[in-house]
């Protein structure tokens, strides 16, 4: 998504935030405010008897923190949150401790302004205590001192603030014990305002990932795997490419090199003189945009220094650019930690056509990337977690890691947004105020998901009552004849009616007539209706579901009334029949305003020109083309007319990122902002569910339906986690028709559906050789 306009949500979160830490006491820097910005230091020394066997504490702090025992660093938080709901780390130190003298410590720090959007602040805070009464709660005795070492830049990245550190003022073992002369005593907070809660996601992956190679200096070298040094009175640049866009906390060790100065770039790609990416791994003529994010380390003259930023950087490209004073500097190396949510791969998916494994490995890469403590659109320029991206990326994470943490997470921040309108804001956490009321509309798609995919857990039944509220909003907004009015004002951004980046949506909205009748946000809030309507029938209301329903109907007719153009095969944007898109008519297949007879002479009129070949996405097309987030639905489209086996053949926008050089999904057609969006992953999921043809025939994946849909393929085999175990299928076509092995976990059942033929399944291996009937 873009950034827009928007306005501080701080102060109504304020009014109703409370504390639950009872066991400890907030600590502050002395001196400091609800504005502070700076980066702190806390320690305490204890002396123990003996160490002991387990010593389970916990932590927070506002902005975050790194926790540090006896100099080992243990971890850091707390994971992101609204402080209504401000999460506390949980950590068993016992093993880390030791007999006599021992320092707990932690770095502290709070950006303010300067953090990105995602990063609620009260003030600058710290927070330590046990379960029982102890010496390590924070309180006077803990010790605290600014950091000047430090500074940031809050222009220097496109989210939080650029770093920089000077070697020289840093004191390189404030964690180790030491005299305290330079420190002072921590003071306690009265009245904190944060309501705490602990943090449900495990902590985030740290694996040694490679930072790159280099492609491109003025000096020869064999560096990072050799140390490389740079002569006095120098300026010399590195450019380095990892080939796969990653995200990681980069740590650049040196030695020597008093007065040097050393500035690190991170980059998704490198420019042209047009300031265009073109392809990703052709760097000729092109070069760094210096005024991306990137961080700055001044040497002391010291041996083994090492930076490393407090936030993790994204990059495929990474620049050091040297100049050295009176002293030579040596780079003794530069390595990298790969950081993100701890997902575990456990789908697989191999067939005839290797092209498929690419789209595959890049598509989990995209999803990798842009899953840390929320979800997120992009890794490079927001780190926001928005309701229309999360509702993808939770479906991949379903389906090929098993995985729910992090979607759960996600459905109840998106449920802590909720409104007085009863409109959820379309991503959180965030600080500042964003409505897209559509995606208001998804969150319920997301719920409905989560009850198809994941074993109920009481989540549904706890989000339902919020779900009420966004369907009550949408109906306030109807006109008599179901539409709905005009209420998107140019300039107004706190009802943006994002549907689509379609080059001719104008920022993302649909055309609206003067009275409004938008046929695809229609559309959009009858998918809704229907959604709740099975949430209320199972979980809440049946009165409520019934006139759900009914409310749909009535919506659906108004628009095949209104909207359908008999000369055009198509229903148009609005009543007056002067546009028309993908985006309204992959949704009135999918919902059945399109009259199921018709459904797929439609899908194939509005994809002519890619099913004849002709090029994608001119500007000035007929009819309006979906992007590559809105193609999700058009894959479900397909599947709903009985059309599954052209999908592969529709997969011609990701072959072209893969001829670009893209290592990840882009956001959007060239020339694109961000080169990772996770809306664009969906393929993951369309080749299990479409191809493979593997999916839920009832909630939490009890029963299973599975239908394969080859297309040209030979041969597939594929396998999925699911709550009850794997699923394992396996086709093999052959001259006469196909043959197929299925093996479904204890306890799980469901149905095989080939060429019209349906055939049960049990738990187990069966084997099935199909014939396809000639006549």
């Amino acid at each position: 998504m873009i950034r827009m306009k928007k306005r501080t949500i701080l102060a109504t979160l304020l009014l109703t935030a409370t504390t639950a830490l009872t066991q400890s006491h907030w600590i502050i820097p002395p001196n400091t405010t609800s504005t502070s910005v700076g980066i702190y230091e806390f320690r305490k020394e204890i002396t123990l008897p003996d160490a002991p066997r387990t010593l389970p504490i916990h932590v927070t702090a506002d902005n975050r923190f790194i926790l540090y025992i006896n100099g080992t660093r243990m971890g850091d938080g707390p994971a992101l949150a609204d402080p209504q709901h401000w999460r506390y780390a949980t950590y068993d130190i016992a093993s880390h401790l030791h007999k006599g003298k021992n320092i707990l410590a932690a770095t502290v720090w709070s950006f303010g302004e300067a953090s990105g959007w995602f990063q609620f602040s009260l003030r600058p805070a710290f927070a330590l205590w046990t379960d029982t009464p102890s010496p390590l709660t924070t309180d006077n005795t803990w010790q605290v001192r600014t950091e000047s070492a430090w500074t940031i830049d809050p222009k220097a990245a496109k989210v939080g603030p650029g770093f920089i550190l000077n070697a020289a003022a840093n004191d390189w073992a404030w964690n180790q014990p030491k005299d305290r002369a330079t420190w002072s005593p921590a003071e306690p907070l009265p009245n904190p305002g944060w309501t705490l809660q602990p943090d449900t996601l495990p902590a985030m992956e740290s694996t040694p990932t490679q930072p790159g190679k280099i492609v491109r200096t003025t000096t020869s070298t064999h560096f990072p795997e050799q140390s490389l040094t740079i002569p006095a009175h120098t300026k010399t640049t590195l450019l380095l490419d990892r080939a796969t866009l990653t995200t990681a906390f980069p740590s650049l060790t040196v030695s020597k090199g008093r007065a040097s100065r050393i500035t690190l770039t991170y980059a998704e790609a490198l420019y042209d003189a047009k300031h265009e990416k073109g392809n990703r791994s052709d760097i000729t003529n092109k070069t760094m945009d210096l005024t991306l994010t990137h961080d700055v380390f001044l040497p002391d003259g010291s041996p083994n220094r090492t930076f490393t930023p407090l936030w993790w950087r994204t990059w495929r490209y990474l620049q050091l650019d040297i100049e050295t004073g009176d002293q030579p500097l040596r780079l003794d190396s530069l390595t990298a930690a790969f950081t993100a949510y701890p997902f575990t791969e456990k789908a697989t998916f191999q067939s005839s056509d290797p092209e498929l494994a690419k789209i595959w490995d890049v598509g989990y890469r995209t999803l990798r990337l842009d899953a840390h403590e929320t979800y997120m659109d992009c890794p490079y320029w927001e780190e926001l977690q928005y309701i229309g991206d999360t509702r993808i990326e939770s479906l991949i994470s379903y389906v090929v890691t098993g995985d729910d943490r992090l979607a759960q997470q996600a459905l109840r921040a998106f449920a802590a947004t909720s409104l007085p309108s009863g409109l959820t804001q379309s991503r959180g956490p965030a600080r500042q105020y964003q409505l897209i009321p559509p995606f208001s509309l998804l969150w319920i798609g997301m719920i409905h998901d989560f009850w198809q995919y994941r074993p109920d857990n009481g989540l549904v039944a706890e989000l339902l009552p919020k779900t009420r509220a966004v369907l009550d909003f949408f109906s306030s907004q109807q006109r008599p004849d179901g539409l709905f009015v005009y209420n998107d004002k140019p300039g107004y951004f706190d009802h943006w009616n994002f549907v689509d980046w379609a080059p001719a949506y104008k920022k993302g909205v649909p055309p609206q007539d003067p009275d409004g009748g938008s046929t695809v946000l229609s559309l959009q809030f009858i998918a809704a209706l229907r959604d709740a309507a099975d949430l209320e029938q199972n979980f809440g209301d049946p009165a409520r579901a019934t006139a759900y329903r009914a409310q749909a109907n009535t919506i659906a007719a108004t628009v095949y009334r209104k909207t359908w153009d008999a000369t055009a095969g198509m229903l148009a944007e609005t009543p007056a029949h002067q546009v028309y898109s993908q985006q309204a008519n992959i949704m009135g297949v999918l919902l059945d305003v399109i009259p199921p007879a018709g459904q797929q002479k439609v899908m194939k009129t509005i994809l002519a020109d890619e099913l004849s070949g002709k090029p994608l996405y001119p500007p000035d097309s007929y009819p309006i083309r979906a992007s590559y987030y809105f193609r999700f639905y058009l894959a479900r489209a397909l599947d709903h007319a009985h059309m599954d086996d052209l999908y592969l053949n529709l997969l011609g926008p990701w072959h072209e990122m893969l001829d670009m050089g893209l290592s990840t999904w882009a956001e959007n057609p060239e020339p694109a902002r961000s080169d990772a969006h996770a809306w664009s992953s969906h393929p993951n999921y369309d080749l299990i569910t479409l191809v493979a043809g593997i999916r839920p025939a009832s909630p939490g994946f009890h029963t299973v339906d599975i239908a394969p849909h080859l297309g040209n393929l030979k041969d597939l085999t594929v396998s999925i986690p699911i709550p009850t175990g794997t699923i394992k299928v396996s086709y093999k076509k052959h001259t006469n028709g196909m043959d197929t092995t299925i093996e479904l976990p204890e306890g799980t059942t469901g149905t095989f559906h080939y060429e019209g033929m349906d055939t049960p399944l049990h738990a187990g291996a069966q084997h099935m050789d199909t014939f396809i009937n000639p006549f």
